[in-house]
C-alpha cells in the first residue's frame, strides 16, 4: 500500500514538473560594485579627507563623466570593530573591463590629470605612510527579472 502511494505521488509530481530548461532563474546579474577597505592612522583623518576631496574626487568624477563608472561612494565604518577598516571606497560599473580597455582608460586619465603612472604610484606611496589599503571585494547586484 505504502509503495503504491509513493509510485502514484511520484507519477503525479512528474506530470506537473516543468523541464529545467523551461524554468527561468528569477534573478539576473546587474552592476558590479568594487569595495576597497581603507584604514587611516590616528591623527591623519584630515590628511586623507583632503586627498578624497581633491585628487580622488577629481578622478572619480572624470571616470563618471566618461561613463566608465556609474557612481561612487565613500562609506564610513561608524561602529568599527577591532581589525575593521575606517572607510569603504565603493565604485559601481555596468561591466568588467579587459586589459586593452584598462590601458586606454589609464592613458586618458593620465592625460586628464597631466601625470604619469609613475607619478601616481609615488603619490600613492606617500599616502601609504598613514593610509593602509586592506582587502577589496567585487560584488555583483542581483536584480529580479520581473
Amino acid at each position: 500500500m505504502f509503495r503504491s502511494m509513493l509510485v502514484a505521488l511520484g507519477a503525479a509530481s512528474m506530470a506537473y514538473a516543468v523541464p529545467a530548461s523551461a524554468q527561468e532563474f528569477p534573478l539576473q546579474g546587474g552592476n558590479y560594485w568594487t569595495v576597497a577597505e581603507v584604514s587611516i592612522d590616528d591623527g591623519h583623518a584630515g590628511d586623507y579627507a583632503d586627498h578624497l576631496a581633491g585628487a580622488y574626487r577629481k578622478t572619480e568624477d572624470f571616470a563618471k563623466s566618461k561613463g566608465w563608472i556609474k557612481n561612487y561612494y565613500i562609506l564610513s565604518n561608524v561602529n568599527k570593530r577591532a581589525g575593521e577598516p575606517d572607510l569603504y571606497l565603493v565604485t559601481i560599473s555596468d561591466h568588467l573591463t579587459n586589459v586593452a580597455e584598462d590601458e586606454a582608460r589609464s592613458k586618458e586619465m593620465n592625460a586628464y590629470l597631466a601625470t604619469s603612472a609613475r607619478q601616481e604610484d609615488a603619490q600613492s606611496g606617500a599616502r601609504a605612510k598613514f593610509r593602509h589599503l586592506g582587502g577589496s571585494m567585487l560584488l555583483q547586484e542581483l536584480n529580479y527579472r520581473k
